[in-house]
């Protein structure tokens, strides 16, 4: 399984142990106040703070939460971080090209910090273009097999302007251009068919197959990542079989 749709899955089942529900949070904030000082304070005219509000709602952050945030963002509520949006490039272990958004208000620290990172679990920080050309920008809809079987989701995907239905273990992925992301999701949303992540994301075109040491190491790196309070998204083009999965989960 490719390394973008089997983090989302890792992650998952990652927070419905550990639930870093402080460092979720935190990100989102991040997202919804510089998606309302950027786009406005009106998610029907601003599909990013749009976004950022179903993912709060996902997280069940309290509404009050998510107003500060939108409130803090539009310059309302007054003294809003002056956040800026960088994206860093690197390898992981094995040559898996990794790209990493940070929002951030101390670039210095967190440029150290990423570097850091990768250098510690087998991977480094490279230029600008080193890998982004790896990744395409696409949306992603992950749907549990135990919901629909993949001839009528492919159908319901495929009619509302979907690219593609990709069988990816337990899951089926969805994946769209960026512009029909929304028509896709509302589509299932219509037909009450629930799914378990829905993003737009940076899909690889190719993958590095891991062994079991690399992986072990990949998947530390990628939790690290995460981890750090300026990281809001990690994606990687690692793709590691499903028994060394098995083995070091």
């Amino acid at each position: 399984m490719s390394g973008h749709s089997k983090w989302s899955t890792i992650k998952r089942k990652k927070g419905a142990i550990d639930a870093k529900k402080g460092k979720i949070f935190t990100k989102i904030i991040k997202e919804i106040s510089l998606a309302a000082r950027l786009g406005g304070a009106d998610p029907e005219g601003n599909s990013r703070l749009r976004a950022a509000i179903m993912a709060a709602k996902t997280e069940n952050m309290p509404k009050d939460n998510i107003d500060r945030a939108i409130k803090k963002g539009s310059g309302e509520l007054g003294g809003a971080s002056a956040y800026e949006e960088l994206t860093y490039e690197g390898y992981g272990p094995g040559g898996v090209a990794v790209l990493v958004d940070v929002m951030t208000d101390n670039k210095k620290r967190t440029v150290s910090e990423i570097r850091h990172i990768f250098s510690k679990y087998g991977g480094n920080l490279a230029e600008n273009g080193s890998v982004s050309w790896i990744f395409e920008k696409k949306g992603s809809i992950l749907v549990s097999k135990e919901n629909i079987g993949e001839d009528e989701l492919m159908e319901i995907a495929l009619e509302a302007g979907a690219e593609d239905v990709r069988d990816e273990d337990h899951e089926f992925e969805v994946i769209t251009d960026p512009a029909s992301f929304e028509k896709v999701k509302k589509a299932l949303e219509e037909r009450e068919l629930p799914y378990e992540s829905a993003s737009v994301t940076f899909v690889p075109k190719n993958t590095v197959k891991l062994g079991e040491d690399k992986a072990d190491q990949m998947l530390k790196l990628m939790e690290k990542m995460e981890d750090n309070d300026d990281v809001q998204n990690v994606y990687a083009n690692f793709d590691i079989p499903d028994d060394i999965m098995e083995k070091l989960s």
